[in-house]
């Protein structure tokens, strides 16, 4: 069989979930209405934290930290899914494919440490509150959200470098909505067996130990609150926790179904919805389920607002 010189000269295709799709216009207009979502939502949340000095809690900081990955994971991959559907030119350069790949392991990476991180914090918040400024002091919350950043970026690197050193066939098509180790793999004109367990062996330790992490932290939460004398904190509690585990399943579940599952149970229709629910669904609906909807970011956002009518109003 012929290889394909994998050169930056070279291009390949990206047969993604549009191209797949019945309804092609139908669907692209709903991710890009997700984007717009996920863009005002998550840039209105980093606005409000920043400016706010009330939300400059760690809760809060680690929000904030989320918001930022959901923004930029979601566009590394769906302003070019928009735009190739709506020129009709699904290419993306060797180059380009290498850094999409490695910018959307490092995003998704650090997206799932933090997640963990943001768990261990509402655990502390809920079964410790008296000893949360200590647990969670200002020192610590750097030290997560930096981990979380250092940790997903080396393993994206590594993974990049070593998923586009193979030599690929002559079928330049990526049957996927971005370049993603699995659909590359299928590529490879070489023995990728070894480096297949290497993956799943990274995706149990960056996906499962975060999640088993998150499932205790959250285990215990339950216990404290079912302990609770006062039903309306029993209740508030409980709903929160319930639309935490809403979005860590969502994300968890679509992350893990393509990183760690064998490859006998993927196909390019399936693996293209599942990673729509990591790259465009997920980022949209985290800031509406984590902050949006509480009574403290109601209040930072009355309270902007009203700082800025009265700028407007004093310089008129």
């Amino acid at each position: 069989m012929e290889l394909w010189n994998s050169t930056l000269g070279s291009s390949f295709i990206l047969v993604g979930i549009l191209n797949d799709s019945g309804f092609p216009e139908l669907l692209c207009a709903t991710i890009t209405v997700l984007y717009i979502l996920a863009l005002t939502s998550n840039g209105l949340l980093l606005l409000l934290i920043t400016m706010d000095v009330r939300l400059h809690v760690p809760v809060y900081l680690l929000l904030r930290q989320l918001s930022l990955i959901d923004l930029l994971f979601t566009t590394v991959v769906t302003p070019k899914t928009i735009m190739d559907f709506l020129l009709g030119d699904n290419t993306i350069s060797f180059g380009g494919c290498a850094l999409q790949m490695f910018l959307a392991l490092t995003l998704g990476g650090a997206e799932d440490l933090l997640l963990a991180f943001m768990a261990y914090d509402r655990y502390v918040a809920i079964c410790h509150p008296f000893k949360y400024m200590i647990f969670m002091r200002p020192r610590i919350c750097r030290l997560m959200v930096t981990t979380s950043w250092v940790l997903a970026s080396l393993s994206a690197l590594g993974h990049t470098i070593y998923t586009m050193h193979f030599p690929f066939c002559m079928s330049l098509e990526i049957r996927h909505l971005l370049c993603e180790i699995p659909p590359l793999l299928k590529l490879a004109c070489a023995d990728t067996s070894t480096y297949e367990l290497l993956v799943y062996v990274t995706g149990v330790t960056f996906l499962l130990l975060p999640l088993s992490a998150i499932v205790t932290s959250y285990t215990l939460i339950l216990f404290t609150v079912l302990c609770m004398p006062s039903n309306e904190g029993r209740k508030k509690a409980l709903v929160t926790c319930s639309s935490h585990l809403t979005v860590v399943g969502m994300f968890y579940g679509a992350a893990t179904f393509m990183y760690v599952l064998p490859s006998s149970f993927h196909n390019p229709r399936q693996d293209n919805i599942i990673s729509v629910f990591y790259t465009i669904v997920t980022p949209a609906l985290n800031p509406l389920i984590y902050s949006l909807r509480n009574k403290e970011v109601k209040g930072a956002l009355r309270r902007v607002v009203e700082k800025y009518m009265l700028s407007a109003q004093s310089t008129i």
